[in-house]
């Protein structure tokens, strides 16, 4: 580790950090905040950095560039999870998962800190005074709301000439003056029901208030109890024969019921939940928010997060929760989620206090493993993949993660140019048994499966022998009949076996005797993804964690792993079920066909007790019972558990 002496002299200045909850920041040489997390106690968790125990992918990469610390103490887990929340918003900590999209969310705000309060669509920071409810992923989602909100609770507009002039005035004077002047010119938004005429003191503050109210009932997704509201108020307009008003009330009625019919009911039971499906990859994730209220999905939001599989679920579900509820006030009593978070009883108190339900509601998290809410989060979960994938294609994502990992590749290896075909190597066996060889191409970066070609080994063995075989296979590829043969393509520009240094070293022994000198060779070993050189004598090269590089040559080493694996399982099942049924006395081609297809197959019969073989007729009863016998024989000769690789 390059910043192996500045590391040992942090890990003496942590004897002096207490063993009190609080908020640690991680920083650069530069004095730049690179990563802000909580602890319970802060001496041990900030230990578990420096001393080799947290095991995440990031945090050698980090330590590489670790140069200072700082810490909070607090009273308790809770302040410091809210701590931990502002700090995060305001460094934007490099190791901290965060939006990938860095554009501002749209959210829909009622100004609150007016006399008469507006609605509008907006993208602004949180301003003091005024409520917001998002963030809205869909902008003309959003903008679709504030319209039906109005047409179901007049309300003023931010954007009206009138509610502006009104505010102006008011903020200028007091509202006293402005009622005794009140009787002007309605604006046009009061004649078509959609404003209240507060600029012509049609509407006291008072009932304006109630207005608002009832909006913000609306907008948090109540509308069942709206309706039952509005349905009183139309029955008392109708008994008063006033039925101009309920005539009004009556299609605000119909436009909130006809909302209710576009969404999605999911459950019998009034839920009232948010449920969070993340979909992650090598380096960025996708998250879905399906809003559940009284059982309807009311909207869904959809985000990307910079980090993936690079960061444990835990840590990247408890990132976004923090960015995510600290921008909206649409809290749920339920967030149904996919993991149990470190910090529970924490983060349900910061949510229950930002909830503030005057009925004593709390907030509490769910991961559900069967039943309706587990289907929610698998609808989730698969729409969270959507999002990945309509993300990746408007950003050009796989291109230019694809580009980077080859230029990558070629400054990590001192190759003398991006490795534009690669070819990979693995064998699989059991015991030397029905060994193969696989040999899968990536052109460009992807997948050639054109150019895949799979090798059953020749060479006797009588037990596992990886570097006799990979000689083998790697004799018969490149052979100077086989590189002179179109069918395999040209010469690779690098080589990868999988195995490490000693496949490595029978690698390059074999090539030798080959007289190729000029393929790079690696060898990728399987426990850390180091990639052995034999050209450096220093070590391994170790592509950094979740580096679009690390990420190919994992794609690489699974292919060739699967498509060896593959191949192995076609062959021992063939010589398994040939060479075991054709022992059987009187059990010719056309039995043994009619007895496998009457039992579905070799692996349903060598299961089958006696009286299952009986059953299918396909075979005399003597015969059966030879089978039988036979199976029972084999059976008991296999080891427990097959070690495949």
């Amino acid at each position: 580790m390059k910043n192996e002496t500045r590391i040992q002299e942090i890990k003496k200045e942590l004897a002096s950090v207490p063993t009190l909850p609080g908020v640690y920041l991680w920083k650069d040489k530069d004095g730049q905040v690179i990563y802000v997390g909580k602890a319970k106690q802060l001496r041990a968790r900030m230990k578990q950095y420096v001393m080799g125990q947290d095991e995440r992918a990031k945090i050698p990469l980090m330590l590489e560039q670790i140069d200072s610390f700082e810490y909070i103490v607090v009273e308790n887990e809770h302040e410091s999870l809210v701590l931990e929340k502002n700090l995060i918003s305001q460094y934007a900590p490099f190791f901290n998962a965060d939006f990938k999209d860095d554009k501002s969310y749209p959210f829909i705000a009622i100004t609150k800190g007016d006399v008469f309060p507006a609605i509008k669509y907006t993208r602004e920071k949180h301003v003091a005074g005024t409520r917001y409810f998002g963030p809205y992923t869909d902008s003309r989602a959003a903008r679709n709301l504030v319209d039906i909100a109005r047409k179901v609770v007049p309300v003023c507009a931010s954007k009206c000439a009138e509610w502006r002039r009104l505010k102006r005035r008011l903020d200028a004077g007091s509202l006293e003056a402005f009622l005794s002047e009140a009787g002007s010119r309605p604006c046009f938004d009061a004649h078509v029901g959609l404003g209240p005429g507060a600029c012509c003191g049609w509407i006291t503050p008072d009932e304006y208030r109630q207005n608002v109210a009832r909006i913000e009932r609306f907008l948090a997704g109540n509308h069942r109890e709206f309706v039952e509201e509005l349905s009183d108020e139309m029955a008392a307009a109708a008994a008063d024969l006033d039925f101009e008003r309920a005539g009004r009330i009556k299609a605000r009625i119909d436009t909130i019921n006809s909302l209710t019919d576009r969404q999605h009911a999911v459950s019998a039971r009034n839920l009232n939940a948010d449920v969070i499906g993340i979909e992650r990859e090598e380096t960025i994730a996708g998250v879905h928010v399906f809003m559940i209220r009284e059982g309807r999905i009311v909207n869904g939001n959809e985000f990307v997060l910079d980090r993936g599989r690079d960061v444990p679920d835990v840590d990247l579900l408890h990132n976004f929760l923090l960015r995510y509820y600290d921008a909206t006030t649409s809290i749920p009593h339920e967030v149904i989620v996919d993991c149990e978070l470190e910090d529970e009883a924490a983060m349900e108190q910061w949510l229950t206090e930002k909830l503030a339900s005057p009925h004593g509601a709390k907030v509490r998290f769910t991961v559900p493993q069967r039943g309706e809410k587990a289907e929610l989060l698998a609808m989730a979960r698969k729409n969270a993949g959507h999002t990945l994938s309509r993300y990746k294609v408007r950003t050009n994502y796989e291109d230019k993660r694809i580009n980077d990992a080859l230029m990558q590749l070629e400054s990590a290896l001192a190759l003398d140019a991006p490795p534009m075909r690669i070819e990979c190597f693995d064998i699989s066996t059991i015991h030397g048994s029905y060994t193969v060889a696989s040999m899968v191409v990536f052109t460009g970066g992807r997948p050639d499966k054109n150019q895949y070609r799979r090798f059953k080994i020749k060479t006797p063995l009588d037990e596992a022998n990886d570097f006799l075989s990979m000689r083998e296979v790697l004799g018969r590829r490149y052979a100077p009949e086989r590189m002179a043969d179109e069918r395999f393509g040209k010469k690779p520009d690098l080589l990868i076996v999988d195995g490490g240094k000693p496949q490595l070293t029978a690698a390059l022994a074999q090539l030798e005797e080959l007289g190729i000198t000029d393929i790079p060779v690696a060898g990728l070993a399987k426990r850390d993804e180091e990639l052995f050189v034999p050209w450096q004598d220093t070590g391994p090269v170790v592509l950094p964690s979740g580096s679009s590089s690390l990420y190919l040559v994992k794609h690489v080493r699974d292919e060739s792993h699967r498509f060896a694996i593959t191949f192995h399982r076609e062959l021992r099942g063939k010589g398994m079920t040939k060479s075991i049924l054709d022992d059987v006395v009187g059990l010719g081609p056309v039995r043994k066909k009619a007895l496998l297809d009457a039992m579905g197959g070799f692996r349903r019969l060598r299961e089958a007790s006696l009286e299952d073989i009986l059953e299918t007729k396909a075979v005399p009863a003597e015969v059966a019972e030879e089978v039988h016998r036979v199976l029972k024989q084999y059976n008991e000769r296999q080891s427990p558990s097959e070690a495949m690789r």
